[in-house]
């Protein structure tokens, strides 16, 4: 794989947008929180250099990635500007992975179609915890940085936007 080496959490600063009006909710998975601790840190850290306020964070958390879809569909209901969904899925012995994954993309994708509020999805589904961790502030940088960014980028086009 050709990203495999590549850290992609590096970003310009020119295309990110000042957050200091935005309202961002975080919907953390407990389940792997050696994964999604750092992922929620990244995009915490990353809100608060794009100027969004501390207390205009709000981080709500949930038992497993499966139950995102809830969380953020309650946390949309607060009328945030955006929601970042932060989770991680590791593959095991089982099918559960592929259901999980598979009902986690569709059900925020849902959210996404249903709600003015956008949510991103900041949900790792690696094949081991090494991918995970790589990914989660290790070689591969943090998704959640990521993420934080796509939330600002989506914020400022959000449906108060008048150009």
């Amino acid at each position: 794989m050709a990203t495999a080496i590549n850290d992609f959490s590096a970003y310009s600063d020119y295309n990110v947008p000042d957050g200091s009006s935005f309202i961002v909710h975080l919907v953390v998975s407990q389940w792997n929180k050696q994964i999604t601790e750092p992922l929620s840190k990244g995009a915490f850290k990353t809100l608060l250099k794009y100027g969004v306020q501390e207390s205009n964070i709000k981080i709500w958390n949930v038992p497993g990635s499966f139950e995102l879809i809830y969380g953020s569909k309650k946390a949309q209901s607060y009328n945030p500007d955006v929601v970042i969904a932060i989770g991680s899925i590791i593959q095991g012995e089982t099918k559960h992975f592929d259901f999980v994954c598979n009902a986690v993309s569709q059900g925020i994708k849902d959210l996404n179609v249903q709600s003015e509020v956008p949510v991103i999805f900041c949900v790792l589904t690696d094949n081991n915890l090494q991918q995970a961790i790589d990914r989660s502030g290790g070689k591969l940088g943090n998704k959640g940085k990521e993420a934080a960014i796509a939330a600002l980028q989506i914020a400022k086009i959000g449906p108060n936007l008048i150009n």
